[in-house]
Protein backbone atom coordinates (compact mmCIF):
# COMPACT_ATOMS: atom_id res chain seq x y z
CA UNK A 1 0.00 0.00 0.00
CA UNK A 2 1.85 3.10 -1.19
CA UNK A 3 1.23 6.37 0.87
CA UNK A 4 2.40 9.26 -1.92
CA UNK A 5 2.46 9.11 -5.63
CA UNK A 6 5.64 9.01 -6.73
CA UNK A 7 6.54 11.61 -9.62
CA UNK A 8 7.72 9.29 -12.36
CA UNK A 9 10.27 11.16 -14.54
CA UNK A 10 9.11 10.99 -17.94
CA UNK A 11 10.31 7.51 -19.91
CA UNK A 12 13.28 7.09 -22.59
CA UNK A 13 13.64 3.16 -24.03
CA UNK A 14 17.40 2.62 -22.91
CA UNK A 15 18.63 5.34 -20.86
CA UNK A 16 21.74 4.93 -20.36
CA UNK A 17 22.40 5.21 -16.38
CA UNK A 18 26.23 5.42 -15.74
CA UNK A 19 27.38 3.99 -12.07
CA UNK A 20 29.96 5.52 -10.13
CA UNK A 21 30.34 4.59 -6.87
CA UNK A 22 32.81 2.98 -4.05
CA UNK A 23 31.77 -0.30 -5.01
CA UNK A 24 31.10 -0.39 -8.90
CA UNK A 25 32.24 1.58 -11.96
CA UNK A 26 30.11 1.03 -15.32
CA UNK A 27 26.61 1.59 -16.72
CA UNK A 28 23.43 -0.22 -17.51
CA UNK A 29 20.01 0.69 -19.10
CA UNK A 30 16.81 1.37 -18.38
CA UNK A 31 14.18 -0.89 -20.29
CA UNK A 32 11.24 0.04 -18.91
CA UNK A 33 9.34 2.80 -17.45
CA UNK A 34 9.86 3.54 -13.38
CA UNK A 35 8.15 1.84 -10.98
CA UNK A 36 6.30 -0.16 -13.74
CA UNK A 37 6.12 -3.21 -15.96
CA UNK A 38 6.68 -5.64 -12.82
CA UNK A 39 7.29 -9.65 -13.10
CA UNK A 40 3.30 -10.97 -11.86
CA UNK A 41 4.91 -12.53 -9.50
CA UNK A 42 6.51 -9.58 -7.76
CA UNK A 43 4.24 -7.06 -5.55
CA UNK A 44 6.23 -5.03 -3.13
CA UNK A 45 4.37 -3.27 -0.78
CA UNK A 46 6.79 -0.14 -0.19
CA UNK A 47 9.08 1.89 -3.07
CA UNK A 48 12.62 2.31 -2.86
CA UNK A 49 12.12 5.93 -1.64
CA UNK A 50 9.37 5.04 0.67
CA UNK A 51 11.76 2.48 2.51
CA UNK A 52 14.31 4.80 2.64
CA UNK A 53 12.09 7.29 4.05
CA UNK A 54 10.50 5.13 6.65
CA UNK A 55 14.44 4.23 7.42
CA UNK A 56 16.11 1.15 6.40
CA UNK A 57 19.68 -0.44 6.84
CA UNK A 58 20.91 1.85 9.38
CA UNK A 59 20.79 4.83 6.96
CA UNK A 60 24.36 3.52 5.38
CA UNK A 61 22.75 1.48 2.32
CA UNK A 62 22.73 3.75 -0.81
CA UNK A 63 25.14 6.76 0.26
CA UNK A 64 27.23 7.16 -2.36
CA UNK A 65 24.84 5.76 -4.90
CA UNK A 66 22.46 8.71 -5.06
CA UNK A 67 23.82 10.26 -8.27
CA UNK A 68 22.30 7.30 -9.83
CA UNK A 69 18.81 7.55 -9.11
CA UNK A 70 16.07 10.01 -8.99
CA UNK A 71 16.88 12.62 -6.19
CA UNK A 72 13.55 12.56 -5.37
CA UNK A 73 14.42 9.08 -3.71
CA UNK A 74 16.63 10.79 -1.23
CA UNK A 75 14.74 13.80 0.01
CA UNK A 76 13.07 12.58 2.75
CA UNK A 77 15.46 9.70 3.08
CA UNK A 78 16.93 8.83 6.51
CA UNK A 79 21.02 8.43 6.26
CA UNK A 80 24.07 8.52 7.72
CA UNK A 81 26.82 10.31 6.74
CA UNK A 82 29.12 8.20 8.86
CA UNK A 83 28.54 4.57 9.93
CA UNK A 84 25.27 2.64 10.09
CA UNK A 85 22.75 3.55 12.48
CA UNK A 86 20.38 1.41 13.81
CA UNK A 87 18.33 4.27 15.06
CA UNK A 88 17.48 5.43 11.47
CA UNK A 89 15.58 2.39 10.92
CA UNK A 90 12.23 2.40 11.37
CA UNK A 91 11.83 0.00 14.07
CA UNK A 92 15.45 1.34 15.86
CA UNK A 93 16.82 -2.09 15.55
CA UNK A 94 19.78 -3.73 13.68
CA UNK A 95 18.37 -6.44 11.28
CA UNK A 96 20.98 -6.46 8.36
CA UNK A 97 23.51 -9.45 8.10
CA UNK A 98 27.05 -7.89 7.10
CA UNK A 99 27.84 -7.91 3.34
CA UNK A 100 30.72 -10.39 3.94
CA UNK A 101 28.01 -12.81 5.01
CA UNK A 102 25.94 -12.13 1.70
CA UNK A 103 29.06 -12.63 -0.28
CA UNK A 104 29.36 -15.97 1.63
CA UNK A 105 26.59 -17.19 1.37
CA UNK A 106 26.81 -16.54 -2.39
CA UNK A 107 23.72 -14.36 -2.21
CA UNK A 108 25.47 -11.16 -4.48
CA UNK A 109 24.96 -10.90 -8.34
CA UNK A 110 28.23 -9.01 -9.87
CA UNK A 111 25.46 -6.71 -11.33
CA UNK A 112 24.73 -5.35 -7.89
CA UNK A 113 27.51 -5.68 -5.54
CA UNK A 114 25.25 -4.35 -2.45
CA UNK A 115 22.41 -7.05 -2.97
CA UNK A 116 18.84 -7.44 -2.88
CA UNK A 117 17.99 -4.14 -2.17
CA UNK A 118 20.43 -2.32 -5.27
CA UNK A 119 18.72 -5.04 -7.07
CA UNK A 120 15.40 -3.58 -5.90
CA UNK A 121 16.01 0.29 -6.88
CA UNK A 122 17.63 -0.61 -10.14
CA UNK A 123 14.26 -3.07 -11.07
CA UNK A 124 11.94 -0.39 -9.83
CA UNK A 125 14.43 2.45 -11.78
CA UNK A 126 13.48 0.08 -15.15
CA UNK A 127 16.96 -2.34 -15.69
CA UNK A 128 15.94 -5.80 -16.19
CA UNK A 129 18.10 -8.87 -15.98
CA UNK A 130 15.69 -11.24 -16.77
CA UNK A 131 17.56 -14.60 -14.99
CA UNK A 132 18.85 -12.07 -12.06
CA UNK A 133 15.70 -10.68 -11.72
CA UNK A 134 14.05 -14.39 -12.19
CA UNK A 135 16.48 -15.46 -9.27
CA UNK A 136 16.02 -11.95 -7.17
CA UNK A 137 11.83 -12.60 -7.38
CA UNK A 138 12.34 -16.11 -5.70
CA UNK A 139 14.09 -14.68 -2.97
CA UNK A 140 12.16 -11.78 -2.24
CA UNK A 141 8.93 -14.58 -2.06
CA UNK A 142 10.68 -16.87 0.14
CA UNK A 143 11.53 -14.07 2.53
CA UNK A 144 7.04 -13.51 2.72
CA UNK A 145 7.75 -16.46 5.63
CA UNK A 146 8.59 -14.08 8.07
CA UNK A 147 4.59 -12.82 7.76
CA UNK A 148 4.07 -15.91 9.09
CA UNK A 149 6.09 -15.95 12.18
CA UNK A 150 4.83 -12.33 13.51
CA UNK A 151 1.04 -13.28 12.63
CA UNK A 152 1.43 -16.33 14.42
CA UNK A 153 3.51 -14.81 17.56
CA UNK A 154 2.21 -11.05 17.62
CA UNK A 155 -1.30 -9.48 18.76
CA UNK A 156 -2.61 -7.00 15.44
CA UNK A 157 -1.33 -3.66 14.94
CA UNK A 158 1.42 -4.81 17.99
CA UNK A 159 4.57 -2.92 16.38
CA UNK A 160 7.09 -4.00 19.36
CA UNK A 161 6.65 -7.42 18.63
CA UNK A 162 9.12 -8.94 16.73
CA UNK A 163 10.65 -5.87 15.70
CA UNK A 164 13.55 -7.32 14.00
CA UNK A 165 11.71 -9.62 12.07
CA UNK A 166 9.60 -6.71 11.40
CA UNK A 167 12.39 -4.33 10.32
CA UNK A 168 13.87 -7.34 8.23
CA UNK A 169 10.52 -7.58 6.38
CA UNK A 170 11.10 -3.71 5.56
CA UNK A 171 14.39 -4.46 4.11
CA UNK A 172 12.52 -6.20 1.46
CA UNK A 173 9.53 -4.30 0.66
CA UNK A 174 7.18 -6.09 2.77
CA UNK A 175 4.82 -3.83 4.86
CA UNK A 176 4.70 -5.62 8.88
CA UNK A 177 3.25 -2.43 9.75
CA UNK A 178 -0.29 -3.01 8.57
CA UNK A 179 0.32 -6.83 10.69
Amino acid sequence: MRKTAEKRPTYRMNKKIIINDKMQKGHYFLTEPTGRNFSPEFKPEFTPSEMLELGVFGGKYMNDCQNEFPASWFKNAKLSPEKKDPNLNFFKVDASLPLKEWQKKGWIHPEDPRGWFQWYCRYYYGRRIPEEDQRQIKRWKAFRRHIGAIKKNCSPGSLTCRPKQRQALLHWAYDSLKL
